[in-house]
């Protein structure tokens, strides 16, 4: 009797601690860098529990046509719905800044992430009172750290709306909504007046664009005279090699997983902006040696994928997280594979930072 009621006690003591790390993960634990979506929160963005699923099988078949993606005009639809699946997901697993960073040995992940984002105020010798466009903000995560080490006036554009309500949630949670704004609209049509920007930057987001020289126009417009843009931007480097089957595989991973019309090559950015009129004064790749690996942290998560899979999962088959929300998580960890690929191989960087000065 006594041996029966301690192995009872036992599995009741197992289901609670079993019972107690889903509660964790489902209603307490947030975002990697600080929280702000839980787990039963998970969602759509701006599409209803209803389109999810037909919206991902959408935008899936932007990539079985190729003409759709190559088309301009698709473009900037496409990634609004790609941040609509996406933007709950990356905030839950990856946090407010929707970019990676060089690894800092004795630095955590978001050490590593506010000191790359500083970098960027660094670069552009931003003052207290300046005001900065961030050109593709996403949620916010760069803009708040830039504000908080620089003290300038930043305004962020994303296409998303969605992403424009959490940018302000998040603003005003961390007391930096007197510095901060952000509006929704297209960066490839501002809806600033000419010569109104002391700065401006752009975090691994012009990718996005269909065409780059139309963003960096945009940019060079808005911007005042004598005053600089910085950009991280997402490249093939020079060890891509068009005729090899795995690198060309490994950049379409990339381009499906994360909304690309095309990447460009590291030779081509420069280029292209100083034909926006820039003067290009810095045009380096930061991924290179001695910089640590970027993909580092996507290797060591892999085991919170597959935790967050399950805890999906189950989400999804009660019912509380919109069905399609599976298919997204699974097409960001195969992404997750080819950007970890085009890391080892050194075809790929996310972080070829071009400085430039408009004349």
């Amino acid at each position: 009797m006594e041996v029966g009621s301690v192995t009872g006690w036992g599995m009741v003591g197992l289901a609670g601690v079993i019972a107690a790390g889903f509660y964790y993960a489902l209603c307490i634990a947030g975002a990697a860098e600080q929280k702000g979506k839980r787990a039963v929160e998970l969602g759509g963005g701006s599409l209803t529990r209803e389109q999810v699923k037909s919206h991902y099988h959408q935008y899936a078949a932007f990539f079985e046509k190729p003409k759709q993606i190559e088309t301009p005009g698709n473009v900037p639809n496409l990634v609004d719905t790609f941040y609509n699946l996406v933007t709950d997901i990356y905030e839950w697993g990856w946090g407010q800044s929707f970019h990676f960073s060089p690894a800092v040995p004795g630095k955590s992940h978001r050490d590593e992430t506010r000191l790359h984002e500083e970098k960027v105020a660094d670069l552009l010798q931003l003052k207290p009172g300046q005001r900065v466009v961030d050109v593709g903000c996403g949620v916010g995560g760069p803009m708040r750290a830039i504000a908080a080490h620089s003290q300038s006036h930043v305004t962020g554009i994303t296409i998303n709306d969605y992403q424009v309500a959490r940018a302000r949630s998040h603003n005003k949670k961390a007391g930096l909504d007197h510095l901060c704004e952000v509006v929704c609209g297209d960066f490839m049509n501002m809806p600033f007046e000419d010569n109104s920007f002391d700065g401006a930057y752009s975090i691994e987001a012009t990718c996005h664009a269909p065409v780059l020289q139309d963003v960096y126009a945009e940019v060079f417009r808005v911007l005042k005279p004598g005053h600089l843009y910085v950009t991280y931007e997402w490249v093939t480097t020079p060890q891509f090699r068009a005729d090899n089957a795995e690198h060309v595989e490994i950049i379409h991973g990339i381009e499906h997983g994360d909304a690309l019309p095309g990447l460009r090559s590291y030779k081509e950015v420069g280029e292209i902006a100083k034909a926006a009129g820039f003067e290009v004064l810095q045009d380096r790749d930061l991924a290179l040696p001695p910089a640590h690996p970027w993909w580092k942290r996507l290797k060591m998560g892999r085991l919170s994928y597959y935790r967050n899979h399950v805890v999906i999962a189950l989400l999804s088959f009660l019912g509380i997280a919109p069905q399609g929300v599976v298919d997204v998580h699974e097409m960001l960890f195969k992404t997750a594979l080819h950007l970890t690929r085009g890391g080892e191989t050194g075809i790929f960087s996310p972080m070829h930072l071009l400085v430039c000065r408009k004349p």
